[in-house]
């Protein structure tokens, strides 16, 4: 069995498909899927094809960067949200970059635009082979700090 990698009660990613880099992220085991907040979605039609599409974070967030995303994999599903009510959002597929590491998962396309963390990491990314400590922040965004000076 590989060993775990501690992660603390919140770090910095980077989701480098996406051209984003070191966004605060919230680490919540009470949640299943991860989710990002995004400003505008909508499904256009391309080719015959659905087309989701899409800008993350929001003009107030410091890394907005009003860039438009075009997914044509992706899914709407029921969610239940922090207050137990069952909302559809989209859903994506996309890499996050950990400690060094890149890790597919999904995410939930979420309007988190009065939380603090733009991001939140939940148990389906979690079991890929993490555990937490609340003692600990920013493990990952520390690591790479460190090794970025080292070379």
């Amino acid at each position: 069995m590989a060993e775990k990698i501690l992660i603390g009660r919140n770090d910095k990613i980077d989701l480098p498909k996406l051209d984003l880099y070191d966004l605060d992220a919230k680490i919540d085991t009470g949640a299943f899927t991860s989710a990002i907040h995004y400003h505008h979605a909508e499904i256009v039609e391309k080719d015959g094809r659905r087309i989701l599409h899409f800008t993350l974070l929001d003009p107030t967030h410091p890394d907005y960067n009003g860039k438009s995303f075009y997914f044509d994999q992706f899914e709407e599903r029921e969610i239940k949200n922090s207050f137990g009510d069952s909302e559809t959002r989209f859903i994506i597929i996309t890499v996050i970059h950990l400690f060094g590491k890149d890790f597919e998962t999904e995410f939930s396309l979420s309007n988190r635009g009065n939380l603090k963390f733009p991001i939140l990491l939940g148990r389906k990314l979690l079991k890929k082979g993490f555990v937490v400590d609340v003692a600990h922040h920013n493990l990952s965004f520390k690591s790479k700090q460190k090794k970025n000076k080292i070379s």
